[in-house]
Order: C-alpha cells, then structure tokens, then sequence
C-alpha cells in the first residue's frame, strides 16, 4: 500500500505570514489540527494546534505574530509513491503525528497518526479472518442453515 492511499486531501495551507488569530481562525473552519505553511507550492514548515498554544500563546505572542515563528520547520515529509511503512517510520523517527505528502515538490496531501492507525485496523482485521474461520469452523457471512430449509428465505414468524 502506498502513501498516497492513506492520505487526506485537500491539504489546509496557510502563508507564512498568516497570523497566529489567522491560522487559528483557518484551523477552526476547516476543523483541523494542522496546517502546512506554504509560499505558493513550496512547503515551509507545519503549524499544530499544540504549537500556537505552547509556541504562541504559552510565550506571550501576539495574536499578529507571523505563524512562521511557531511552524516546525523545515517539514518533514513523505513522498506520494512511498510504501505506507515509510511513513510509519518517518513518524516514529521525527517524533510527529502529521506528515505532508509530496509529489515531486508539489503538496499533494497530509498523513496523520490517525489514518496509520486506521490502516494498522484494516491489516489487524484481515490477518484475524482466517483465524476466525478456524474458530467458528465455517467462513464468515450469514449463518448456514443445518437442517433442509433455508432459514433466511422463511417468513417472519414462521
């Protein structure tokens, strides 16, 4: 599976000298946590929720304070083709939860922690279906009928 496979688009952008009250405005609109600070399609850095509350408002900056001062920069991103894995290791070794997603230079999509965690469900759920087939002795679906009738094509009550 590849990366581009997990992502969410469309990616929330902000300029770099968008205000904390701006990015803050942006995030609430659009209901995210995170938003990639870019100049056109170059990627500058990435401003979280938790970075205007202990970069910004924790020290005392201005509400017009640029969001360049309390992006993480440089971004640390994963390419659009990657195997899903890279961007589970890209995670662990930065120490972060989101990850803009390229494509050549171009910004093609954001991969959170949530969406790994979506895919390691979807990977969980498949290696268990065998197993549950040993268990139950039959292949999942609606339940098989032992006697002659068919049970599901009786009428209610019957």
């Amino acid at each position: 599976m590849r990366t581009r496979d997990v992502m969410r688009t469309p990616v929330v952008k902000v300029s770099p000298d968008a205000t904390l009250t701006e990015t803050a405005q942006r995030m609430r609109e659009c209901t995210v946590g995170c938003v990639v600070v870019a100049s056109g399609e170059t990627i500058q850095g990435v401003v979280t929720d938790r970075d205007l509350t202990v970069r910004g408002l924790a020290a005392e900056a201005s509400a017009t304070t640029p969001v360049s001062d309390v992006m993480t920069a440089p971004a640390i991103t994963v390419r659009a083709d990657d195997d899903v894995d890279e961007a589970y290791h890209t995670m662990r070794r930065a120490g972060v939860r989101r990850l803009p997603v390229v494509e050549g230079r171009r910004l093609t999509g954001l991969v959170a922690l949530d969406d790994l965690l979506l895919d390691v469900s979807r990977r969980i759920g498949e290696l268990l279906e065998p197993l549950s087939w040993c268990a139950l002795g039959e292949p999942p679906g609606p339940p098989h009928s032992t006697d002659d009738t068919d049970a599901h094509s009786r009428a209610p009550g019957l």
